[in-house]
């Protein structure tokens, strides 16, 4: 997401980083490009004007004026305005009510509802270790019933039965007496969805509402729908008084103005945005890093969050312990490395969270790395033997064709990960030798996050 629109907001600002003083020329200049990359984003006209208005304003006072270096005075005004539009950083959802505390989810058909109430599942049960029970009043769609119960079985969350002949109140009203006996936690609702906004399905979410009394009342939004969404957002809050939003798809190919629009438009917080396809593919909304990342600036925050979470820090100690001591980076040691860049979700995933100038730096890594590459490697590696991981040497014509049949590859492909594999132990082997790799990490230390030190 935010692709295009941090391309045009870079090359805006660029002009105007390097200036030793601003004039009322250039600063109406590069407000007027800001003004036109936020419309091309899909930004709703409503919103551009408020946030140019107040970037304009600040950029001819003393704000500027006193500064050192005024271009970068005025790129940190527009992070700010930017951050002050998106709204406060997300606390999760108020769970201060008795138990169980209902959830509704609701939204166009498409935006990610049911996957986005796995995730949210997910979430609750994991981060704030609550019992969580599942239900889909969606009788229109059976699918959508069969695959909210698939999600509460991957999540561990409990699941509460509904067949497409039921009415969706009837439900709602039998999930809730469920969740009352079993003493759960959190009941999350999942709603039917359309098309579009239409007055049938506006009326049954409000009798749900009316029916059940959701604590939270969630509007669910893709953030590549543009303009629709935020029509369908101003149109849901009118009918729910909804208390927060869930921005989905922020990882595809989306100009991102629904992120900055919707906010302002129901005045209702973004609680969380889905990054991904996978259920623990769901972040508290962070607006100060989404502005960072919407700058060029990246969000490395994020990027030491998910590494903390999401590495295995006993492998990660157990090579570092192995190359100190001098022993060799083998096949399984890569393949360990290969499983946990594709938790993180890939090269690319990683990085769109570090600053514009080191992407432009390792955009050969991210091509080289793809997801589709990084899972044929493992299987590559898969298909080898024990010893053959360990003694990659040992691998001879015959045993590469076999390798590649079992992994259902190419033979060129077992040819180029050998060739990398080889390129990465000579390079471990001399960081290793005479405590390179140790003095390499002390001197790290200091820049390096708690609990990332050597």
């Amino acid at each position: 997401m935010f692709d295009q629109l941090t391309e045009r907001l870079s090359t805006a600002l660029r002009n105007l980083s390097g200036r030793g003083r601003l004039t009322d020329e250039n600063v109406a200049d590069t407000v007027r490009q800001v003004r036109l990359a936020l419309l091309e984003a899909d930004v709703a006209l409503p919103v551009v004007k408020t946030f140019t208005d107040a970037v304009r304003e600040r950029a001819v006072g003393a704000e500027v004026a006193k500064s050192l270096t005024p271009g970068q005075a005025f790129i940190k005004i527009v992070h700010d305005e930017l951050t002050r539009l998106m709204g406060e950083p997300s606390t999760g959802l108020d769970l201060r009510a008795q138990r169980p505390v209902v959830v509704m989810l609701a939204g166009l058909q498409g935006a990610g509802k049911t996957t986005s109430a796995g995730k949210l599942a997910r979430w609750l049960i994991e981060k704030e270790r609550k019992k969580v029970l599942l239900v889909s009043t969606d009788v229109y769609r059976p699918a959508a019933i069969l695959q909210l119960q698939t999600l509460a079985a991957q999540v561990g969350a409990g699941f509460a039965e509904s067949t497409a002949d039921e009415a969706p109140i009837a439900i709602a009203r039998r999930a809730l007496d469920e969740a009352t006996r079993s003493a759960y936690d959190v009941l999350l609702i999942d709603t039917a969805g359309r098309l579009h906004v239409d007055a049938e399905m506006m009326a049954e979410v409000r009798d749900l509402e009316a029916a059940i009394h959701p604590h939270e009342r969630l509007f669910v939004v893709d953030s590549m729908a543009g303009q629709d969404a935020v029509n369908a957002a101003r149109a849901f809050n009118e009918a729910l008084s909804l208390t927060g939003v869930i921005l989905t798809k922020t990882d595809g190919d989306a100009r991102g103005g629904a992120a900055l629009s919707v906010r302002q438009v129901t005045g209702k917080p973004i609680r969380f945005i889905g990054t991904g396809e996978k259920t623990d593919a769901l972040e508290p909304f962070q607006p100060e890093r989404i502005a960072s990342r919407i700058l060029g600036m990246g969000d490395v925050l994020s990027l030491v969050e998910q590494v903390h979470e999401q590495v295995d820090r006993e492998k990660a100690e157990k090579l570092a312990k192995k190359l100190h001591t001098g022993k060799s980076f083998d096949l399984g040691d890569l393949r360990d490395q290969l499983s946990q860049l594709q938790r993180m979700g890939g090269m690319a995933a990683v990085l769109e969270k570090l600053p514009a100038q080191l992407q432009a730096n390792a955009a050969k890594a991210a091509g080289a790395v793809d997801p589709k590459a990084l899972k044929r490697q493992i299987g590559i590696i898969d298909s080898m033997t024990p010893r053959e991981r360990r003694r990659p040497d040992s691998i001879d014509g015959s045993r590469k064709r076999r390798i590649a049949n079992g992994a259902g590859v190419a033979l060129p492909e077992v040819n180029r990960l050998l060739k990398q594999f080889d390129q990465m132990h000579k390079t471990m082997k001399k960081l290793a030798k005479g405590g390179m790799l140790r003095n390499m990490m002390r001197g790290m230390a200091g820049r390096l996050p708690p609990g990332f030190g050597p």
